[in-house]
């Protein structure tokens, strides 16, 4: 196993919780590997490392190549969102005598799974003047905890009558913060008591919250898991295991690449790949625009080129086989724990919906190198045609023309507060990842 590598990892898991704590780790990264950003440059030139960040939750880092870069680029792409709870613009209430966080999930959960669990608070807040309030609670085992309430099983007979979907209700997944004052008929006499805690710690007003951006995530860090230690326990690791190690192969490359490598780390994928720091935005052509004319090349036809001769793996993760729901997989077709990095020819659900699908010849030219540089990989889909599926940031590369494939990591409990990866499987996708920059 490759320990500094496996460490490096949980770190930056334990460090990113949000995609505003991934870009700074990021950047800190770069930094430390000589790249500089974008903007402080006049020109480029063949070996010259730059990187621009995107309202703090997206980034794309430039290594510029030997090569015409109009013969195109290899773009690792990943995304660095993850399932989690939002708080609402107007989050804290008071109830008979509990104090509450108001939330709102965000992408695809089960919401049971979020319940009486130790959870931590993560983002900013943004006052009028322009300053910012770093806020984190909870993940320091002095620091308080923060928890959602369950009903207890004694008197949950129509609770446990509704199905996995209905019976937590996403506006009942609320934050419990605080007490009402004991004696106290003060209206929102415990609301107003929080506030003022809030206030001294972070030195924001209850209506800063319309200027905050504050995700609820699971408290703790990531753990091995297992007596062999063979697998990471950890949260966010859908897409964030992909992202680590396609930055790590960028950072890791050495000399001057034949053709210009790109690692890009995108934002909200989990719901559609949305908005300004989204894949499906103008976010690549935008940034890769600003490095062709500082390359000399200026013209829209040089930017239309470069995408279109582009190579890219979408690094995204995929279902772990699970032995005790069989019945959810088609086994010959499944990745598994422990089976190297995956590539998935096609995603989508069910007819392909969705689907971004794979030249063959693509294909062919990836099983080579794979194979030349002894990297462990697996091809499969996510499940059985008629069970479902999702899609990735694929779709969204292969609009320019470029080829582009899905290639990650399997995930056990993909979705949940924790997730399951294997640890060899990690290194696999680094190695892939790091083969994948010399593809010609």
């Amino acid at each position: 196993m490759n320990e500094e590598l496996i460490q490096g990892y949980r770190d930056f898991l334990d460090n990113g919780k949000t995609e505003r704590e991934c870009i700074s780790e990021t950047v800190k990264a770069a930094v430390d590997k000589g790249y500089k950003e974008l903007c402080t440059v006049t020109e480029l030139k063949p070996g010259d490392k730059v990187y621009h960040v995107n309202r703090d939750k997206s980034i794309a880092l430039f290594h510029i190549g030997s090569e015409d870069i109009e013969k195109g680029m290899n773009i690792l792409g990943a995304h660095i969102d993850s399932p989690r709870l939002d708080l609402k613009m107007k989050p804290l209430y008071e109830k008979d005598g509990i104090v509450y966080l108001n939330t709102h999930y965000y992408g695809g959960i089960k919401k049971y799974q979020w319940v009486a669990h130790p959870l931590a608070l993560h983002g900013v807040v943004f006052r009028k003047d322009g300053t910012c309030a770093l806020v984190n609670v909870g993940e320091d085992e002095d620091d308080t905890a923060l928890c959602i309430s369950d009903i207890l099983p004694h008197i949950a007979q129509d609770q446990m009558k509704k199905t996995a979907s209905e019976f937590f209700p996403g506006e009942d997944l609320d934050l419990v913060v605080g007490l009402t004052p004991r004696g106290s008929e003060e209206k929102d006499a415990g609301k107003n008591a929080i506030m003022e805690l809030i206030k001294e710690r972070y030195d924001i007003e209850e209506s800063d919250f319309l200027s905050a951006e504050l995700e609820v995530v699971p408290a703790g860090k990531t753990r091995m898991l297992g007596f062999d230690r063979s697998m990471i326990l950890g949260y966010g690791q859908d897409d964030r295991v992909c992202s680590y190690t396609s930055l790590q192969a960028l950072l890791e490359a050495e000399g001057v690449p034949e053709r210009t490598a790109c690692c890009l780390l995108v934002d909200k994928e989990e719901i559609g790949s949305t908005g300004a720091t989204g894949m499906d935005s103008a976010l690549l052509p935008n940034i890769l625009s600003e490095v062709l004319a500082l390359l000399g090349k200026t013209s829209d036809l040089s930017l239309r080129r470069t995408l279109r001769n582009s190579y890219m793996l979408s690094s995204d993760v995929n279902s772990a086989y699970d032995p005790l729901h069989t019945e959810l997989y088609d086994k010959q077709n499944s990745s598994v724990l422990d089976g190297g990095v995956v590539f998935n020819k096609y995603t989508g659900s069910r007819g392909k919906s969705g689907a971004s699908d794979a030249n063959p010849e693509f294909i062919a030219k990836l099983r080579k190198v794979m194979d030349d540089n002894g990297v462990t990989f697996q091809m499969a889909e996510m499940a059985r045609v008629d069970v479902g599926g999702g899609g990735t940031i694929a779709k969204f590369a292969a609009y320019y023309g470029m080829e582009v494939i899905d290639c990650g990591v399997a995930v056990l409990s993909m979705h949940a507060p924790w997730e399951i990866t294997s640890a060899f499987d990690v290194e696999s996708a680094y190695n892939c990842y790091r083969a994948f920059l010399t593809l010609k």
